[in-house]
């Protein structure tokens, strides 16, 4: 039976999914999973979009390994360059002595919908290791509450990126950019504070334990998470602040941003990979209708119309420092 899976990412929408995946299947076999993502070398470049990929590949597969370790799969991640994604995936296996390789499909012709992408076909062909290809998630499957928790994951991952873009490949030296690290420090404590939490942590955290126990050891961690997500949230505004004054250097605020940003990455995939898919099979129509309602009745999360204004404005001047 197999016993260590190499599972390719992509860095879009599918890929947590294909992470959940592939860790219960690792788990039922008592296997060990290794997450590779490919930086395609053929792609130019622009403006620091190399850069950029590599910080968005490292949040991916923190988020991977979150997701193995809180179901107890040993794991291990890299990041590979290569002309030909295939080539470097099927490599990857050989060195690691895989014998199976998980992978949802992958390329341009996947984008468009067909059944395999361009990659996905050449792994097939051209390697001896068996490969299992997981289906693709049908539009419309998840319920609206869902996608907008993830929504505004992506907000959020959107904000950390390019506070980490602009302080590892700009000059946030500035008046206007220590400005602009002061929204970013604001929203990441007002935007979880006030919209996201209520909703995760309040509503669907304690529908989910009345549906089933079989999460709670994960639940109790991630609310001990929230509460030290809020810290590490208010140190980030601190630190600005003695930036601002020359009491710290770049390189100390730059490691602070990054400390934060990897707790945050392991934060969402323990609830993308793990919470969701569970609260998906577990939850009725009804749970996440009453949810919903809860969460956009007056005085609910989603009813905060200043907040989330406020949040959409610190946002819109956050989100355009680093190249999509």
């Amino acid at each position: 039976m197999y016993r260590h899976l190499l599972v390719p990412l992509d860095d879009n929408d599918l890929a947590i999914e294909t992470v959940g995946k592939a860790v219960n299947l690792a788990r039922t076999l008592g296997a060990r999973v290794s997450f590779v993502h490919v930086h395609d070398g053929r792609a130019a470049p622009v403006d620091g979009a190399a850069d950029t990929r590599h910080e968005r590949a490292d949040a991916l597969l923190a988020k991977a390994e979150a997701v193995a370790r809180a179901l107890g799969v040993p794991c291990d991640a890299a990041v590979l360059d290569g002309d030909a994604p295939h080539a470097a995936i099927l490599a990857a296996a050989r060195k690691g002595g895989c014998d199976l390789i998980f992978m949802a499909p992958r390329g341009q012709r996947a984008e468009r919908g067909a059944a395999l992408g361009a990659q996905t076909a050449h792994v097939l062909a051209g390697g001896e290791l068996p490969v299992l290809v997981t289906s693709a998630r049908n539009a419309g499957q998840a319920h609206p509450m869902v996608e907008s928790l993830r929504d505004e994951h992506r907000a959020l991952a959107a904000v950390l990126h390019a506070w980490q873009h602009l302080l590892h490949h700009g000059d946030p030296s500035s008046a206007a950019d220590v400005e602009l690290m002061r929204a970013m420090a604001r929203y990441v404590v007002e935007f979880p504070l006030t919209l996201h939490h209520p909703v995760e942590r309040d509503l669907l955290f304690t529908v989910l334990r009345g549906r089933t126990a079989v999460v709670n050891a994960e639940l109790d961690e991630l609310e001990r998470q929230h509460e030290r997500e809020r810290t590490l949230a208010e140190a980030l505004g601190e630190q600005v602040e003695r930036y601002a004054r020359h009491e710290i250097t770049l390189a100390q605020l730059r490691d602070t941003v990054d400390g934060y940003a990897h707790f945050m990455w392991e934060h969402m995939g323990r609830v993308e990979g793990v919470i969701l898919p569970v609260a998906q099979r577990c939850l009725t129509e009804t749970d996440w209708n009453a949810i919903h309602a809860a969460a956009t009745r007056p005085g609910g999360a989603r009813a905060n119309g200043e907040a989330a204004a406020a949040c959409r404005q610190l946002f819109a001047r956050m989100a355009h420092p680093a190249p999509q």
